[in-house]
């Protein structure tokens, strides 16, 4: 762990850049921080996508240093002096380095997230990572170069940042029997396979916990490949093999995920579906401030049931397993795929249970390197798109 992890306000306040500020987590960061101005000041913003207005409000409530924006030709319409206004994917590095920056909260969505998160790290940052495909890609060169580097990975997906919490003073991986990622099992989980395949988006972006999550992850609770990423994720954060990671469903979202120790053990942690609370641990770890976002009341949480996940109705886990045992670039492969065939459902272009058709098809249809750097992650990443929207559009329903 490195000297940033100890910072205490008496200090000043920790100097945040956020990769992603107008999505989902990258709002709710803000939220965090806004509510502890002694704790925290944003020096830097980064944005991808067209939200240029919720920028420009983000500008003038935290007076960042630097901005950054997707699209170099959105520059004028960016509220802030020119010269202080970076661009693409240029920008997105020299943000996530920034000398002013503590800690880089990274929840940029996409692979588009890989190179400035390994850049942080190899220039000393603490790191807050809300991006799947950053850990499902690029674990193995990820991980390496925080440890290299003394850094320890803050999580906040809810999932990990609960096992996390459930692993402090944890003796060490012998301890340790499984971990086990709870997931609300979607709003389609007593489906049949027949209704399954005539769901709409407009229906499948109903989640039943999580009303707040961007339209992709939703889609992705719906099949249960998020469940898979998160376990492609745990291997890699948590350093432990696949056959010590397991899913359950829990459908009220109350217990965020546990772990099982060896001596029969079970630390779960709980808490209500608000993914501020996440973010709050990983910017203050190792310290716990007092917020005033809403609390979890045991009284009101008259059932909290657990069940197996169906990976027959929803083989997207079953999938990702497949792909994170067999390694290399596979996952890669499977975050992709997955990617467009999301894409191509919410266009109405392909059936609910064409997800799955089509990301089984692209894993089988893979047959290239398995080295893993960032070029060819990159490669694999370009290769699984095309293959999947030919399939796509060759009518694979």
């Amino acid at each position: 762990m490195s000297d940033h992890a100890e910072r205490r306000p008496s200090e000043g306040p920790m100097r945040i850049a956020l990769l992603g500020c107008t999505g989902s987590i990258g709002t709710q960061t803000l939220e965090v921080i806004e509510a502890q101005p002694e704790r925290y000041s944003v020096v830097g913003l980064a944005a991808r996508g067209g939200r240029i207005a919720t920028l420009n409000e983000q500008i003038r409530r935290f007076s960042p240093l630097v901005v950054t924006i997707e699209d170099p030709t959105g520059r004028e319409t960016v509220e802030f002096p020119s010269d202080r206004v970076l661009t693409g994917a240029e920008g997105l590095l020299a943000l996530a380095t920034l000398p002013e920056a503590d800690l880089v909260v990274i929840a940029t969505s996409g692979h588009a997230a890989i190179r400035p998160t390994l850049a942080a790290l190899e220039a000393g940052k603490e790191i807050a990572l809300a991006n799947k495909e950053t850990i499902v890609c690029a674990g193995e060169l990820v991980t390496a170069t925080a440890r290299a580097n003394g850094i320890t990975i803050r999580p906040i997906d809810s999932e990990h940042s609960a096992l996390w919490q459930a692993l402090q003073g944890s003796p060490g991986h012998s301890a340790v029997r499984r971990l086990i990622i709870t997931g609300s099992g979607g709003p389609f989980r007593t489906l049949g396979a027949e209704e399954l395949a005539r769901v709409s988006p407009q229906r499948a972006l109903q989640h039943p916990t999580w009303p707040s999550m961007g339209g992709k992850i939703t889609i992705d609770s719906a099949t249960l490949m998020n469940k898979g990423l998160e376990v492609i994720e745990a291997r890699w954060l948590f350093d432990l093999p696949f056959d010590q990671i397991d899913v359950i469903i829990h459908p009220q979202s109350t217990v965020h995920s546990l772990v099982e120790y060896v001596d029969g053990s079970v630390m779960a942690q709980l808490g209500p579906p608000d993914m501020r609370l996440p973010i709050a641990y990983a910017l203050a770890y190792p310290e716990r401030p007092a917020l005033s976002f809403p609390r979890l009341d045991l009284t009101q949480s008259r059932d909290l049931t657990f069940e197996p996940p169906d990976d027959g109705r929803f083989p997207c886990l079953r999938l990702s397993y497949q792909a994170g045992r067999a390694g290399g670039l596979l996952p890669t492969v499977l975050s992709a795929a997955d990617d467009e065939a999301v894409a191509a459902f919410l266009r109405g272009d392909l059936d609910f249970t064409g997800i799955a058709r089509i990301i089984a098809a692209t894993l089988d249809g893979y047959d290239g390197t398995s080295t893993v750097n960032l070029e060819a992650i990159e490669e694999a990443d370009r290769w699984a798109r095309d293959y999947a929207r030919t399939m796509i559009v060759g009518g694979s329903r």
